[in-house]
């Protein structure tokens, strides 16, 4: 998986393996509009198959079920 989380590598983040590129900071560039090309403009070591990884990993975040319980 291009994805991983170290704890030696940005504090165990999710990073694009192999860089110190966090997939918040791909996420933060899409979702603030920049487009795919321009992500890999800004950061020559990813790919496109790298990007689309991101969206990949948090996806599966988003499908994951989160339970909260109202604390009187």
């Amino acid at each position: 998986m291009p994805i991983a989380i170290d704890p030696e590598i940005n504090g165990g983040k999710p990073t694009v393996t192999g860089t110190r590129i966090s997939v918040q900071t791909v996420l933060g560039h899409l979702s603030a509009g920049d487009s795919i090309e321009d992500v890999l403009d800004a950061y020559s070591r990813l790919s496109r198959q790298d990007v689309l990884a991101c969206l990949e990993y948090a996806a599966r975040l988003a499908g994951h079920a989160v339970t909260f319980e109202k604390i009187a």
